[in-house]
């Protein structure tokens, strides 16, 4: 009997009666998104900010530069050279850690930044007309309905009730917000419209004390719409509003940036923000008026018809069903294990959140459109704990979306690889669109994100067949022969060997003298193979050289029959003050996010005991938990897997609204979010060469009554 997949989605929604900080909701498309608090709109920011989940307005074409009257550009960065493992001088745009920073590296590290495109929130009155505190508001509901992707918030202000529908486009950047309330009649709800400037520091909130630095101009106004027109420097976009009918104006003679819109108690039938088109009133049973309105922001073209509240709940309805009907799914009802309830609610809000945050046409930050952290920009190493479960939940086109990107920036990857005497394309790190890494002490230095692409289309060519072939050739081309080129040969060893200079992904070590690491010398070892593969599939003869390479690569470097993280980290289990388990586990990777071509089970199994044992576990990051669980999948031991993804730490919490929260500056962590549903897919849905067994990866006990359908088998 399929799964009732409306009922699996539906017992997750998420439910708020107050304003509590790690509940705020988001609606969005996967290239713009908004945020919002317990009112469906961003009334109360404060209480979010500090350690909450904020009330972001990001998209993926919103990017704004400081200007640069010292004309700074990465080509013209001096760089430091560092020694190779031949001797090889290579330059890198580099920094020590905690050196004093220079204005020209300052710049270059926070531009170009994502853009918070303005908040739009409720100005509340209480019956006396003094304005409303968020404690002075009561009778608090507020539900996500993920099957539609439609938050419906309700509230008393004065004892006056109020209904809010808020909803986003699935194709246009546009929300959509109904309301309901008591207070129109009364004259005590407005909608205040505010934008900030760009902020230029790691993660914090947007600028609003620079009122000067940048202007909104209301360039059109008429009874129903309002088009706002903002430049900041050399950015400039637009805001379109249409309403069923009301005051639109600027809001305060000593704040440029502020724009109220006055609900008047319109004809509600012929009305509205392009017609009620949706048939009965959802909210009849509360009292008061209605009102509705809808904004597009965009990068220009913004004006014009906009489709109605009605016509987009109705799209962003599809939509959802499509996205739940479509994909796999997993429900863990009737296990005995008391944990499967929450292990089965993360899964369904983090199906919702990546889609929301990371399906669009870039690479998403770690922290998605909810809030900036890197300065807006993301990192191209966690592409993959991003993205790849997409694949794996059969919504391939959703990993196709950003891979497209890296089609883009091919140009920027081969010149940044010629320019340190390497062939083909070496991929950045942390970026904006532009695809150019600005300087940093180690991001420039990280290499394990460059077989990325070639896990990626290998994934795509699972799920679509010989037409990827086609579409991402060159892509896993150009990326093998950098890969190849990069690993230097040892003739004492008579093997290829990897840095220096190279950052591991456990970012601990020193990159300037680290040599093979362990996880890196696995995943050259699999991208080598793979692109090998895809020369067969499309009748093309061999790269000698990735041959060679792939042949004769380093072990995998062990000490005392465990896997250490790198052959110049002999120690990394056995300094007794345990400096080395920290940070990223990534000994575990060769078997378990990796098929473990290089790795011999039984070692890893020593290995993944012995993490298990001794990691310092608060001292790493929320994709470490899914690594762990995959190794222990692929070994067998499905009780560690699930007492790895469920391990009580604070770099494990998952919010109510469904965030995995790491710290009060980062509380969104998507790649924690991802790591999760890859880890399932793979549990429950096999890997290649895996046991022919019934979601393989869950323990085999009986414990666990594990449901599954549509799921692509993990490499």
């Amino acid at each position: 009997m399929p799964i009732d997949r409306l009922a699996l989605v539906r017992r997750h929604n998420p439910v708020v009666d107050r304003f509590d900080p790690g509940a705020s909701l988001t609606v969005g498309n996967g290239d713009y998104a908004f945020t919002v608090d317990a009112t469906g709109l961003q009334t109360f920011p404060a209480l979010y900010e500090n350690g909450g989940v904020p009330l972001g307005h990001l998209s993926n074409w919103g990017w704004h530069t400081f200007p640069n009257p010292e004309g700074y550009r990465m080509e013209t960065f001096k760089p430091t050279h560092f020694r190779t493992f031949n001797g090889r001088s290579v330059g890198f745009p580099y920094a020590p850690r905690g050196a004093e920073r220079t204005a020209e590296y300052d710049w270059l590290q926070a531009n170009p930044h994502r853009l918070h495109l303005g908040r739009v929130g409720f100005r509340l009155r209480l019956p006396d007309g003094g304005e409303a505190a968020a404690a002075h508001l009561t009778d608090i509901r507020q539900t996500l309905d993920l099957w539609t992707g439609v938050i419906v918030s309700r509230f008393s202000v004065g004892g006056r009730r109020t209904t809010v529908r808020t909803c986003c486009h699935p194709e246009s950047d546009l929300i959509a917000v109904r309301i309901r309330s008591e207070l129109i009649g009364a004259g005590a709800l407005q909608i205040a419209f505010r934008f900030p400037y760009g902020s230029g520091s790691f993660s914090a909130p947007p600028e609003w004390q620079r009122p000067e630095a940048h202007t909104t101009e209301l360039a059109d106004i008429s009874p129903r719409a309002a088009l706002l027109r903002r430049t900041l420097d050399s950015t400039a976009y637009e805001m379109a509003v249409a309403f069923s009918g009301g005051a639109f104006a600027r809001g305060s003679s000593d704040d440029p940036h502020l724009f109220l819109l006055t609900p008047e108690s319109g004809d509600w039938e012929n009305g509205g923000a392009g017609g009620r088109e949706g048939g009965a009133d959802p909210d009849s049973e509360d009292g008061g008026e209605h009102f509705e309105f809808v904004f597009r922001t965009a990068s220009s073209g913004a004006g014009g018809a906009l489709p109605g509240y009605a016509e987009t709940e109705a799209a962003s309805a599809r939509y959802w069903e499509a996205f739940w009907r479509g994909g796999a799914a997993l429900e863990l009802a009737g296990s005995a294990d008391p944990r499967a309830f929450e292990l089965e609610r993360r899964v369904v809000l983090s199906q919702y959140l990546t889609a929301v945050q990371s399906s669009g046409k870039l690479p998403p930050q770690e922290s998605g459109l909810t809030h900036n952290s890197w300065y807006g920009k993301f990192h191209l190493e966690m592409h993959w704990w991003h993205a790849v479960h997409f694949a794996l939940w059969g919504r391939t086109e959703l990993l196709e979306n950003s891979l497209v990107w890296y089609m883009d920036i091919m140009p920027q990857a081969r010149a940044l690889a010629a320019a340190q005497g390497y062939e083909g394309a070496r991929w950045p790190k942390c970026v904006g669109p532009d695809g150019v890494n600005g300087p940093c002490y180690i991001e420039p230095f990280l290499i394990w994100q460059q077989p990325h692409p070639i896990y990626y289309a290998e994934l795509a060519y699972r799920s679509g067949g010989r037409s990827a072939l086609e579409r991402y050739g060159e892509l896993v081309f150009a990326t093998a022969d950098f890969m190849a080129s990069f690993a230097e040969w040892d003739e004492r060893g008579r093997r290829y060997v990897l840095g220096p200079p190279v950052a591991p992904a456990q970012e601990i070590y020193d990159h300037g003298s680290t040599v093979n690491p362990t996880f890196e010398l696995s995943y050259w070892a699999f991208g080598l193979t793979v692109a090998l593969a895809w020369r067969e599939r499309l009748g093309l003869p061999p790269v000698d050289k990735w041959t060679q390479v792939a042949a004769a690569l380093a072990e995998l470097p062990t000490t005392d029959g465990l896997y250490a993280a790198a052959e110049t980290a002999p120690d990394t289990f056995r300094d007794e003050t345990g400096a080395d388990l920290i940070d990223h586990p990534t000994m575990l990777a060769p078997l378990g996010m990796l098929p473990g071509g290089q790795a011999d089970p039984e070692t890893m199994r020593r290995t993944l005991h012995e993490v298990m044992r001794r990691w310092t576990w608060d001292h790493t990051w929320g994709w470490d938990y899914p690594l762990t669980a995959m190794t222990a999948a692929r070994l067998g031991e499905g009780n560690l897997a699930v007492d790895a993804l469920l391990m009580e730490r604070g770099k494990n919490t998952y919010l109510p609204n469904g965030h995995n929260y790491q710290r009060p500056d980062l509380s969104v962590y998507l790649p924690g979010n991802g790591g999760l549903l890859t880890a399932v897919a793979m549990m429950a849905g096999g890997w290649d060469n895996g046991p022919d067994a019934h979601a393989p990866g869950f323990p085999q006990d009986g414990s666990w009554n594990v449901r599954s359908e549509g799921f692509l088998r993990m490499l």
